[in-house]
């Protein structure tokens, strides 16, 4: 695969032209633009995005199709100590648990065009792999609680009222 053309930022603002021409001539329809101030982007043909959003809702389709028969849903769990080595830290159950809630959101992904849910699923399922893997860290994490009452959890980063709950 052909690697992404980086530019600066600022040559986008300069040398508009420059820069799109750099665009048209690289393989992959897309420059990464560097920033100093920020988060570099992507420019990138609208065509080539167009394509890969109708490749990826197929690809989607796929796997939802898959995982509604037998041998299609055993296919993909075959595949995925390949695509996820850390799989096998988890059960039976839970593999099959990742498989489905992984389609699932892939699906749900897709149709909206953002694949940012996707990252969170994944990150979770494999830190539970994690905690399985080390004895100490599941036992941490599976001992049971002494029912003590902390309180309401809030809001990350918000705060927490400490008045006590009317009769």
């Amino acid at each position: 695969m052909s690697a992404t053309a980086e530019v600066p930022f600022s040559d986008l603002v300069r040398k508009p032209s420059d820069t799109v021409a750099k665009l048209e001539r690289n393989p992959r329809r897309r420059i990464r633009l560097d920033r100093r101030d920020g988060e570099d982007l992507i420019l990138e043909a609208a065509g080539r995005t167009e394509a890969e959003d109708e490749v990826l809702d197929m690809a989607s389709r796929l796997f939802v199709s898959l995982v509604k028969n037998d041998l299609g849903a055993r296919a993909l769990l075959m595949a995925l100590p390949e695509v996820f080595p850390w799989v096998k830290f988890l059960t039976t159950e839970g593999v099959r648990s990742f498989l489905v809630e992984l389609v699932d959101t892939i699906r749900a992904a897709a149709s909206v065009g953002n694949m940012a849910a996707l990252e969170p699923v994944i990150a979770a399922w494999r830190d539970t792999a994690e905690i399985r893997s080390d004895p100490e860290l599941f036992k941490a994490a599976t001992m049971p609680l002494d029912g003590t009452d902390y309180g309401t959890v809030g809001p990350p980063g918000g705060q927490v009222s400490r008045e006590p709950e009317a009769p």
